[in-house]
């Protein structure tokens, strides 16, 4: 018997949710077709890629290097196939788009329509991620084009990084506690500041904005999302820095007050990334224009007033 690509592919998505139902689930296919699948695999192999646990499975030695090989030949035949269908300029699948969880919400309710309008020929499936899962996918090819908030690491294959605009932070506080304008990030006890928790590339630039050593950011509130935060924030219990394109779904509600920052003001830079070797890049390049185009509401001033005490 031959091992095919489908059963590779979907080794390596058990090996990397490190569950069968979650790497079914990626893999839009049934748990139990994805495991006969696994099994048939460990039938070819004569050894068990995966031991099995009450939680989840984890690779087995062997297991390790057969996916090693497996992400080289999924690589290739994806290779293969991209430079076939580049003859004709455009991918005929579907565009793999990843985003980090602190701009998928924000922008995409924007972006997609324009995406739609200024490229009717190209199709998407949209995927929410922590940036380093994101570079992953970029490098093992599960991904095509990531829409991340940092400079992306030289680990890894190289990457094309086309920035798309600055997104600046706005202070997040109770209305009780607003005061009138500017405020500055030394002025914050350090101690009411509300982080998100680890992994998130916006944690790591709220810790550096507000000059958090690592006691006190371990000290801090962490939740898992903005929402959370602010609902925090919403009940006097702290306060938060919020990136400008959030503003208008977590600041609504009239139990905060949001304020600008001095003239020391933090922010990110939204960056859309590929791999360089693809031969997509004049399309991803029309991406990123189309991205650019579509100035995200909540970057007026318009909408900073909205919101500002």
């Amino acid at each position: 018997m031959t091992i095919s690509l489908k059963q590779m592919r979907y080794a390596v998505a058990v090996a990397k949710a490190g569950h069968f139902g979650r790497a079914a689930e990626a893999s839009a296919v049934s748990q139990p077709a994805l495991s006969q699948q696994i099994l048939a695999l460990e039938q070819i192999c004569g050894a068990a890629l995966f031991d099995r646990h009450k939680n989840g499975v984890r690779t087995t030695p062997f297991g390790g290097e057969f996916l090693a090989l497996a992400q080289e030949a999924i690589k290739s035949a994806e290779a293969v196939d991209a430079f076939a269908q580049a003859q004709q300029g455009l991918p005929r699948r579907a565009v793999r788009f990843g985003l980090i969880p602190t701009v998928a919400p924000y922008l995409l309710p924007e972006i997609f329509p324009a995406l739609t309008r200024g490229l009717p020929e190209l199709r998407f499936t949209v995927s929410e991620s922590r940036t380093e899962a994101l570079l992953a996918g970029l490098e093992d090819g599960s991904l095509d084009i990531a829409l991340i908030a940092t400079e992306p690491t030289s680990q890894g294959p190289r990457l094309c990084v086309a920035p798309l605009f600055d997104d600046p932070f706005v202070l997040a506080m109770p209305r009780s506690e607003a005061t009138s304008g500017p405020v500055s990030l030394g002025e914050l006890a350090p101690d009411r500041i509300l982080l998100l928790d680890e992994g998130h590339c916006f944690r790591d630039q709220t810790i550096a904005a507000c000059r958090l050593d690592g006691e006190r950011s371990a000290r801090t509130f962490a939740a898992t999302s903005l929402s959370t935060i602010v609902e925090f924030v919403a009940n006097g219990q702290g306060v938060t820095l919020l990136p400008r394109i959030a503003l208008r779904k977590e600041a609504s509600d009239p139990r905060i007050a949001v304020h600008m920052l001095d003239e020391n003001a933090p922010g990110r830079r939204l960056r859309l990334v590929w791999r360089e070797a693809t031969p997509f890049a004049s399309t991803f390049n029309q991406i990123a224009d189309v991205i650019r185009g579509t100035r995200p509401a909540a970057l007026t001033e318009a909408v900073i007033a909205e919101h500002r005490q």
